[in-house]
């Protein structure tokens, strides 16, 4: 995995403030412990993140000017910055799962993509039909409480009764990935269709159930 770019007082206007992307920066120092446990993780999660959003790292010793224009006190810090301003922060060694929930709110979402709470409070207001795409015998054992079950391999050939649901369909599966390439091949089709993020996995570790016949 390529290293992290270095950010200092020279090229943080160039690499920060101009960004198109979110950025993620940690502020560390090579004498910090923490900040070496947590160094896999962020170059893990720039390869995840790679086109969505920008990790980057500033050595406090290096550049102590912007050690103190954002009052770090210990390290590591993390600021998120999105269209040039800083949004979020935290202080303190996170794994790779927090310091995506840190970028979570500035991601591009893909066209299309629910996140659980949003669908639990369409479906309260009666303006979704769930899909749930996964094998019937699957769906048979738990699924989300109203929802359809169509499996995956059929829906291209079963648009029309997709279709003919009460409410616009939103699609699920087991971890939303499948669900996410079948809308984005609808999309790039002319039919597009909505689906949760992160699926029935997302959706029970978010607080909601499922229903268990």
């Amino acid at each position: 995995m390529a290293a992290l770019t270095q950010i200092t007082e020279h090229n943080f206007e160039a690499e920060i403030l101009r960004s198109e992307l979110p950025v993620l920066i940690e502020f560390g120092a090579e004498w910090c412990g923490p900040c070496k446990t947590v160094a896999p993780e962020l170059e893990a999660l720039s390869h995840e993140l790679d086109g969505k959003a920008k990790i980057v790292t500033v050595d406090i010793d290096k550049s102590p000017l912007l050690a103190r224009e954002f009052g770090v006190q210990s390290v590591p810090s993390f600021v998120v910055f999105h269209q040039g301003r800083p949004v979020g922060g935290k202080v303190g060694a996170m794994n790779r799962k927090q310091l995506r929930e840190m970028l979570e709110p500035v991601l591009p979402r893909a066209a299309g993509a629910l996140k659980p709470e949003e669908v639990a409070k369409l479906l309260q207001m009666g303006k979704i039909s769930l899909v749930d795409t996964r094998d019937a015998s699957v769906y048979a054992r738990a699924h989300i409480s109203g929802a359809t079950n169509m499996p995956l391999d059929e829906i291209e050939s079963r648009l029309a009764e997709l279709h003919m649901l009460p409410n616009q369909p939103v699609l699920y599966c087991r971890t939303g990935e499948q669900t996410k390439d079948l809308a984005s091949r609808l999309a790039e089709s002319g039919v597009p269709v909505a689906f949760m993020e992160g699926g029935v996995l997302n959706w029970e570790a978010t607080g909601f159930e499922l229903e268990r016949p």
